[in-house]
């Protein structure tokens, strides 16, 4: 592969042909925010954190710097007062879904979001799709989707499979952001599989 070099935030990075804006800045010690990457994940740009503004003057644009290619010459901005407005909105919807995890409050305090800014939905979810990829992409058991579409787009465990597989595995639950996952893994297991007295 070719070698690119790009600047970050007035930096020269040297990066590989193929490679994400995100690897190349995270090679280079830059740290851009982003609550649904993983090293072991296909990039999926769900949760918007990581955006970030490449170009320079009247031609900057947005871009989410987990799925975008780094290219030559690329001139990339990880903070400015506009991608911080847009982390501290992205970061006050979230935490109207799950106020009390701490990954989500770390955040909000470094981008001055206020959880109360929004009116609370407490679905515990942020769909970054974590617990979804790495179950079909790393454990390759599917135990565990998306229901839905939009605003009505859930996690939902499979219970066929997730009895066979998710009690013994677990290895998902540490990846929420959002700290829920185990807990509603327990809920639906008591929900669907009862225990008798």
């Amino acid at each position: 592969m070719s070698e690119i070099i790009l600047q970050i935030d007035g930096k020269e990075v040297r990066a590989e042909e193929g490679m994400t804006i995100l690897e190349a800045a995270l090679g280079a010690g830059i740290t851009i925010p982003t609550l649904c990457h993983h090293e072991k994940l296909e990039p999926f740009g769900s949760c918007r954190l990581c955006s970030v503004e490449v170009g320079t003057g009247d031609r900057a644009k947005l871009v989410v710097a987990c799925v975008y290619p780094v290219e030559e010459k690329l001139v990339v901005r990880t903070g400015s007062e506009k991608i911080d407005r847009i982390r501290k909105v992205i970061l006050e919807l979230y935490l109207a879904h799950a106020p009390d995890a701490s990954s989500l409050q770390e955040l909000a305090l470094e981008y001055g979001a206020d959880k109360d800014r929004f009116e609370k939905e407490a679905s515990f979810c942020i769909h970054c799709g974590l617990c979804v990829r790495y179950c079909n992409e790393v454990k390759k058991k599917n135990a565990v989707g998306f229901v839905d579409r939009g605003t009505r787009k859930e996690i939902c465990f499979v219970p066929e499979i997730a009895s066979r597989e998710c009690w013994d595995c677990k290895e998902c639950f540490p990846l929420c952001p959002t700290e829920a996952l185990q807990a509603a893994y327990v809920l639906i297991e008591a929900l669907k599989f009862p225990r008798t007295p």
